[in-house]
């Protein structure tokens, strides 16, 4: 027999054991999935070289799936099955263009369609060979955190859930109140304006001593903070792994977990009814000793303001943004929602005042954007225009 180098032998070996390697890692799978109404939804598939748990993957609405594709192959390569999927109007599935459709309609498309099509993709992921059905995963970022966090609402098998940079309704956060059993891993940046706070309030809701909130600096919205921050991943990764397959629903307890936040007090309480009178309350008081003090986020509290109005709870909502009108008086935003919540209710000239009081405030309003400032006008004018009322 011919004697082969030892160098040669080596590099012989690992060639074979990469080989290996990569025969037992199938290749990603791109699925046609139907929604209940027929239109196409497209998806990936990961599958891991063994019998394990799925974990499915929700993605932010300024991106599509394949953002997920480099963390979708590591959590494969750790034992754990990962299905990726397109919204409905977005990347390669049907439907038309997000984007382009009206408010009201992406708001209908959000609540009535898309739920539906998780669960449709849900089921193709449990459906897939090797997929164990007895707890599960769920991932979510920006508006995927509230599709995430519903999937989990209507499938208790799914224990454990990645959170990044997102919102959910008052739905979502009463399943978090309740969520004993389902660890949560959160993340967020602060040059992502919000974002913190958000997570900060949807964090302290978790009622389970092993979730974990990951803050950052910097790093931008959802998946984008995985460039400059190339651990995130492999945390997430770490945090399947431990709540999915070493300790089924389980992560352990974080040693210190800080006191609620004063803000997360005000904001559980403006999802009480009649919380707003009771946070107006507080805030005149706090003013007396200090006149600029606040006690909530502008942006969040608009955003429970319209989820009261969007559910048909006027006076809940109108009272919201009267307090947000009392807590940034130079808003202009504050404004128009306080005229938005008005003209729901049928109150015209109240809702033209406030529509011409935030056209008023924009030519000094220096906190927002171009392109906020811009919304706010159109906003404003569009229902002076449709209230009849001089602008």
């Amino acid at each position: 027999m011919r004697k082969t180098p030892l160098a040669l032998a080596v590099l012989g070996a690992l060639a074979l054991a990469l080989a290996a390697t990569a025969q037992e890692t199938p290749a990603p799978q791109d699925l046609d999935l139907r929604a209940s109404d027929g239109t196409k939804l497209k998806a990936t598939y990961f599958a891991a070289r063994k019998e394990g748990p799925g974990v499915l993957l929700m993605h932010q609405c300024n991106q599509q799936r394949k953002k997920w594709d480099e963390l979708a192959a590591k959590l494969a390569a750790a034992g754990i099955h990962v299905l990726t999927v397109d919204y409905r109007g977005y990347g390669e599935s049907g439907g038309n263009r997000f984007l382009d459709i009206p408010g009201p309609e992406r708001v209908q498309t959000v609540r009535e369609k898309w739920p539906g099509d998780m669960d449709t993709a849900y089921g193709s992921l449990l459906s897939q060979k090797g997929v164990t059905h007895r707890i599960a995963g769920a991932g979510g970022a920006s508006c995927g955190v509230n599709q995430a966090i519903q999937l989990a609402r209507r499938h208790p098998e799914v224990r454990s859930l990645v959170l990044l940079s997102g919102n959910t309704d008052l739905d979502g956060r009463n399943f978090l109140r309740k969520s004993t059993q389902v660890p949560i891993l959160l993340s967020a940046a602060d040059d992502d304006q919000g974002a913190v706070e958000l997570m900060e309030w949807l964090y302290a809701l978790s009622p389970n001593p092993g979730s974990k909130f990951v803050h950052y600096q910097s790093g931008g919205h959802g998946v984008d903070m995985f460039a400059p921050h190339r651990e995130l991943p492999d945390l997430i990764v770490d945090w399947y792994v431990q709540t999915l397959l070493n300790t089924p629903g389980e992560a352990p307890a974080v040693k210190t977990r800080t006191t609620t936040p004063e803000q997360v007090k005000t904001l559980n309480l403006l999802d009480e009814p009649g919380g707003a009178t009771k946070v107006t309350e507080r805030l005149n008081e706090v003013r007396k000793k200090d006149p600029h003090a606040n006690l909530f986020d502008e942006g969040l509290a608009n955003v429970i303001g319209y989820e009261h109005l969007q559910t048909g709870d006027r006076n809940d909502a109108i009272e919201i943004f009267k307090l947000s009108v009392l807590a940034y008086p130079n808003s202009p935003n504050v404004y128009d929602s306080l005229s938005d919540g008005y003209v729901a209710d049928g109150q015209k000239d109240l809702a033209r005042e406030n529509a011409k009081k935030a056209l008023a405030l924009l030519a000094s309003d220096t906190t927002d954007d171009e392109a906020r400032r811009r919304a706010i006008q159109e906003s404003a004018e569009g229902k002076l225009k449709q209230l009849g009322g001089n602008q």
